[in-house]
């Protein structure tokens, strides 16, 4: 005898599988959060890294320590530091008077010329009239004291800092030149060596005498 076959109908077999179906996305909208809490590549891991970054970017911006301002020299008393000088002569000493008020004539500059651990003063004297430089010294600090390193006292004069150089110019005259009008300048250019100045080379420069001298045209009689 056969056996029974028992058989499904169209109806129950739809239902299957639309069953099989609902069961199978579940699981995979499981297997797809679990790997996104685990750590994976998702938008969502991307995006909380992103914000991490340009949080520890922020703060480490906001913690880098700020620019170290210029150093800026120390003033010097560069009238009472010549006046003490025992090196600077009387003359210039008693030459060094103020012009206005208390207002003396001397320029100051600080730089770098010696290698010392505090910038170098160079200070040139000046006549009040003019502006004529009648000395020129450059001072270097030595246990807490300027010291005088360089002087020269052939007016006129005037004396620079030039690229960690010391450079002094010295205008000429000739005979019958006025002071306002020299016929040329030496440019000495000195450099710290051996605990001292010593020159390396000098220029020397004619200054035109056709400038400034044009011939005043004679009015006529008639005019």
């Amino acid at each position: 005898m056969r056996g029974l076959t028992v058989g499904r109908s169209p109806g129950e077999t739809r239902s299957t599988q639309a069953t099989s179906a609902a069961v199978a996305v579940v699981v995979a909208l499981g297997v797809c959060l679990s790997g996104c809490a685990a750590g994976g590549t998702g938008t969502r891991d991307e995006g909380a890294a992103h914000a991490d970054a340009v949080g520890g970017a922020a703060s480490s911006s906001s913690s880098s320590p700020a620019a170290s301002p210029s150093k800026v020299p120390d003033r010097v008393d560069a009238v009472r530091l010549v006046k003490s000088d025992p090196k600077v002569s009387e003359e210039v000493k008693h030459e060094l008077k103020p012009c206005v008020a208390d207002e003396y004539p001397v320029d100051v500059s600080y730089g770098e010329l010696t290698g010392g651990t505090a910038e170098d003063v160079v200070v040139n004297v000046l006549t009040c009239g003019d502006a004529v430089g009648v000395g020129s010294y450059v001072y270097r600090e030595e246990d807490g004291a300027y010291q005088n390193v360089f002087r020269t006292e052939e007016p006129p004069v005037y004396a620079e800092i030039d690229r960690g150089d010391l450079v002094v110019t010295k205008q000429v005259y000739e005979r019958g030149d006025p002071v306002s009008s020299p016929s040329g300048e030496n440019v000495i250019t000195y450099r710290w060596a051996s605990g001292r100045f010593a020159e390396q080379y000098r220029t020397h420069n004619d200054y035109s005498n056709a400038a400034g001298n044009a011939l005043t045209p004679v009015p006529d009689a008639d005019g």
